[in-house]
Formats: structure tokens, sequence, C-alpha cells
């Protein structure tokens, strides 16, 4: 009998914490969040889709914790679904593709060319290039980490990170790509920039890049 995807445990007294287990977790994550709002449990508050993980937020008595039996419940919704997820393929959850319109002239261009052997306009050109996944949402809401950076281009964290980044801040580190939805602190070099609004309350979803979305950056301008 195959082991199940989907393992769901209470965290803390009012969340569930789902784990993702097999060597690519991302769509069977996405595809597990899409099916839990599809169910509009009014149990459920949030759901917070990690790398390997999906946070399910309760709602909660005036004590704190969940209503009695929650937790349980929604860890048997979930043993529930795994049969459904387990041989879900990346193609079965693929998202919209959001263009993002970018100009790249970010203060670590020059940096991240050297690093990566190119020139400016290689790099700008290599990034604009690929078609993106969004794995996860973090660090700040609408702040989405994006996966199918082009291998050049996968250079570390800056080793001081800046007290300050704008919002649309356009930014690589490591394997992910990412925009700066608000300005916060960031240690990721800044490449370049969009007017884009990556999270805005009054809209439905709040994150215009959810997980599982596709992505891909438009130049507007030469670096």
């Amino acid at each position: 009998m195959p082991r199940s995807p989907l393992s769901a445990r209470p965290y803390g007294r009012a969340a569930v914490m789902v784990d993702v287990a097999g060597d690519d977790p991302l769509p069977t994550v996405v595809a597990l969040t899409r099916a839990l709002r599809g169910l509009a449990d009014p149990e459920v508050v949030d759901l917070v889709p990690g790398a390997r993980t999906v946070l399910v937020l309760l709602r909660e008595m005036p004590d704190g914790a969940a209503h009695p039996g929650a937790q349980a419940r929604l860890a048997d919704t979930v043993r529930s679904l795994a049969p459904h997820l387990a041989a879900v393929a990346p193609e079965d959850v693929e998202g919209p593709v959001v263009e993002i319109p970018v100009v790249y002239d970010g203060p670590d261009l020059d940096d991240v060319a050297r690093l990566a052997g190119l020139t400016t306009t290689e790099v700008a050109e290599r990034h604009a290039a690929g078609l993106y996944t969004a794995a996860f949402v973090g660090f700040a809401p609408g702040f989405a980490y994006l996966v199918g950076l082009d291998p050049t281009l996968q250079v570390p964290r800056l080793a001081d990170p800046r007290p300050h980044v704008a919002a649309g801040a356009v930014a690589v580190a490591g394997e992910f790509t990412a925009v700066y939805p608000a300005a916060s602190p960031g240690g990721w070099r800044l490449i370049g920039r969009t007017s884009t609004r990556m999270f805005d309350v009054a809209r439905t979803p709040p994150g215009l890049v959810e997980p599982g979305a596709r992505v891909r950056f438009v130049p507007e301008g030469a670096p």
C-alpha cells in the first residue's frame, strides 16, 4: 500500500499542520490548498501554504482554542483527501500566468552580473525568459517565492541585509526570485522594480500571485 503524501497534526490550540511528503511536494501543496478552500469549512479561517506544508488556521473560541473536536475533524478531512492527491502532477495544478512588467535597473544588478559571469543585459534577458511557479507565500503578505530561476542567476543573499527595500523591488536569492510587496528590510539582491501592486486588501484574493500561479516578467526598459 503506497504511503500517504499527507500527515496532519494539531498545531497549537487552534490550527492543524499538514506535512506533505515526496521529492516534489509543490503540486500536492497547491492541490490540497485548493481542495480545502473548495470545502468552505466554516471552522477554517485561513490557509497558509509553505514549501512542504499547509497550515490550517481554525476559528477560535474566547479562550483562544479551536471549537472542541475541530482539529481532529480537520485532520480526518485531510486524510480523506489524501487518496485523491497521491498522484497529482504539476500540470494538474498549473495556475494562470501573471505578467509583471519590470524595469531592470536594480542596485544589485551589476553584482549579480559579476557573480553570474554575465553582462547586465544578459541577466535581464535570462530573468525575463523564465516562466516561474509560485511555490509558496511567506515572509510578508503577498511575498511569493518563485521557482524556475535560471541556474546562472542563483546567487547568494547579501551578507548584510538592507534596512529598507522599496515595494515593487524585483529580487533574486538562491533558487528563488520574488517581488517585495511592501517596503521592508531585506537581504535579497535587487535587480529591478515593478509598479505592479502585489498585495491589496481590497482585492480578492489580496495577493496577486497565489501558490501554484505562474509568473512571467516582462521587461519595460533597458538595464
